[in-house]
């Protein structure tokens, strides 16, 4: 049965209820596909490390995969370290910060009132409360932080089990997805799938260093403005920054919401328009360098990706939307039948300008050459 002469009611038919099971799927198998998708980015990052270490050092398969699961795992604790030490501080000065920021708003208020004649005590008592409330909840805070960076401790068993199964098995599975199809196809589908995963290893190698500079950047801001706690909203920003527009936005808030806590009102400002000059250097010299062009996604899409991701996998789906949506651009691009996806899942190319050039012919006609 061939399906490109099926009609187009019947393919458009084929194609939704696909994409409904597909997201059925993908909900259902939550817990089991979010930390195999995790572990998939981390191998392909890991991946150049285990293959210098048994072509040149020598390594057996299992060796090589344990010495990455340990680096990996190190790095893991480190970050978890860091951000626990961090929040620690930030929890015991919490009171500090409510009392600042209440003082800081009452006089905001009295000075609206003053200025304006607006009677707010009622909006004054409402919010105070709503603040307090706010402020002093330091476990849901807490709580919420870690929440965005991983979702129990089953999540790290099982991303941590794939990672070590993806890595020792890498060569079986590239096996199988070469011999699943005809044997005439076989050279182009190796072709392809080598392709596809030099340009993921890319994609996800030059994702961590986007997370490092803006990480980087951000801190340099913060400390020169004078923000509290200026490496970890550094740190939280640059992961962030993952999420597409939302995630930098996120950050913006928060970190504008510590300034005025611990600084003045002013530098809430100024810390506004750092973050506005960091996002349009991220966007217009760190991703087109570092992530690269090819596996752009325009923000339509970013925004569909970010809602279906969220809906799908909670906060882990933010994260782990785009990277999926580069992935699946990067093979719709590279199969035939599905290289008008790619095209709508990218930037829009803008055309050459090329000049006209006209030529006399003998008959005095002008003729425009393309």
């Amino acid at each position: 049965m061939n399906l490109l002469r099926l009609p187009f009611l019947v393919k458009l038919t084929l194609v939704v209820i696909s994409i409904i099971g597909l997201g059925y799927l993908l909900a259902l198998g939550q817990s089991i596909l979010a930390p195999f998708f995790l572990a998939f980015l981390m191998a392909m990052l890991f991946l150049p490390t285990a293959t210098f270490m048994e072509k040149r050092l020598r390594f057996p398969r299992s060796m090589s995969t344990m010495t990455s699961v340990f680096v990996m795992l190190i790095i893991l604790s480190g970050l978890i370290y860091f951000f626990s030490s961090q929040l620690s501080d930030f929890s015991k000065d919490l009171p500090h910060l409510r009392e600042q920021f209440t003082t800081i708003f009452n006089d905001l208020q009295h000075w609206v009132s003053k200025t304006f004649n607006v009677k707010v005590d009622e909006q004054v008592d409402y919010i105070n409360q709503g603040l307090n409330k706010l402020l002093s909840s330091s476990g849901a805070i807490l709580g919420f932080t870690f929440g965005i960076f991983s979702t129990g401790f089953g999540f790290i068993i099982f991303f941590t089990l794939f990672f070590i199964f993806i890595l020792n098995y890498r060569r079986l599975l590239n096996n199988f997805i070469v011999t699943v199809f005809n044997e005439r196809h076989k050279a182009s589908v190796q072709e392809a799938v080598t392709e596809i995963r030099i340009m993921t290893k890319k994609y996800i190698f030059g994702l961590f260093l986007q997370v490092i500079i803006v990480s980087v950047l951000t801190s340099i801001v913060l400390t020169v403005l004078g923000v509290k706690y200026a490496i970890l909203l550094a740190v939280l920003t640059g992961l962030l920054n993952v999420i597409p527009y939302l995630g930098i936005f996120i950050s913006l808030l928060i970190s504008c919401f510590i300034a005025f806590a611990t600084a003045t009102p002013s530098t809430c400002i100024y810390v506004a328009l750092g973050y506005i000059a960091i996002h349009a250097i991220d966007g217009n010299i760190v991703l087109p360098f570092v992530v690269g062009s090819k596996v752009k996604i325009n923000a339509l899409f970013s925004f569909i990706g970010i809602l279906l991701g969220e809906h799908l996998w909670g906060i882990a789906g933010m994260f782990l939307c785009i990277p999926a949506i580069a992935i699946i651009k990067i093979i719709c691009e590279r199969v035939d039948g599905m290289k008008p996806w790619g095209k709508l899942l990218g930037e829009e190319q803008k055309p050459n300008k090329k000049k006209k050039s006209y030529k006399i012919s003998k008959n005095i006609t002008l003729k425009e050459m393309d």
